[in-house]
């Protein structure tokens, strides 16, 4: 039994003296240091911020005298033809542009989700452009023998320079420590200056043939009769004209010392026609924000 405890006593001694050697490491203390984890910064709250930008934008002409020339040829034959011409060309033009954002966030585990107003002020996103067409045209039935055609020009121009416009979206995002990627879609809603002009004439012809037989020959003329003529003419100019659309991209934002935000995105916005003009732009933009 002596010798039993004696044993024991000297395990335990060695025992002891190894541990003291190796390296005191946190494992063996039951937890990891912070240095050993994932470090995580705190999404939830308001924040602001500043941004600047460099966007593409489409600015399509096509159709930009359509409800102008449709309401000079109105009930009649050629509106339809007329209206659907494509006179002017879509334009391609680029600039940059400033602003701010506010939102809010809330973290659920690893997930953000939140809402953001978006401002940007554009600088020289604007274009111009100018053309015409003549197109002779099927007119109404005539007289047995007769054809009628109409000889028709269109011209016309606009320009159209984007002043600024705001975003409301949602946005979600995923908590990746210093940093989060998102992806947000919301509503558009755009300021313009924007004229337009359209002239509308024709020139309507009766075609028809006369026979005149002398001497048992015949001799065949044709003839083209101007029987009708019109010219219109119509002009618009808005300084202030709004534009509704959509909005959607992704981004990412870095967090510096946990409130200090700097953040790069792209996004996409998609203008409603105004005056018959489309407009659609991509903005690649970085910001720096604060999170309360």
């Amino acid at each position: 039994m002596r010798g039993l405890l004696l044993a024991a006593v000297m395990l335990g001694t060695v025992s002891a003296a190894h541990a003291a050697d190796m390296p005191d490491l946190p494992i063996l203390r039951g937890g990891f240091t912070d240095g050993l984890s994932k470090s995580s910064v705190n999404w939830d709250g308001f924040y602001v911020g500043g941004q600047w930008g460099f966007a593409t934008t489409n600015i399509d002409f096509s159709h930009a005298p359509k409800s102008m020339s449709d309401f000079m040829l109105r009930d009649s034959i050629l509106q339809a033809p007329v209206g659907g011409w494509s006179l002017l060309p879509k334009n391609h033009v680029q600039g940059t542009g400033f602003g701010a954002y506010v939102g809010r966030n809330w973290q659920i585990y690893d997930a953000v989700m939140g809402i953001e107003a978006n401002y940007s002020y554009m600088n020289n996103i604007g274009s111009s452009a100018s053309d015409s067409m003549t197109r002779i045209l099927d007119g109404e039935t005539g007289p047995s023998g007769h054809t009628y055609t109409y000889v028709t020009t269109l011209g016309g121009g606009a320009s159209l320079k984007l002043k600024d416009y705001a975003t409301f979206r949602g946005r979600v995002g995923w908590d990746g420590g210093d940093f989060m990627p998102y992806a947000f879609g919301g509503l558009a809603i755009g300021r313009a200056e924007v004229s337009r002009f359209a002239t509308v004439s024709y020139i309507k012809h009766d075609d028809y043939d006369t026979s005149v037989t002398v001497g048992g020959v015949t001799t065949t003329t044709h003839h083209q009769d101007t029987i009708d003529t019109g010219a219109w003419s119509s002009v618009e100019q808005r300084t202030n004209a709004f534009m509704y659309g959509w909005t959607a991209g992704i981004g990412v934002e870095y967090a510096i010392y946990n409130n200090f935000l700097i953040r790069g995105e792209w996004e996409h916005v998609g203008f409603s026609n105004v005056k018959d003009i489309a407009v659609g732009l991509n903005n690649f933009r970085v910001g720096a924000g604060y999170k309360f």
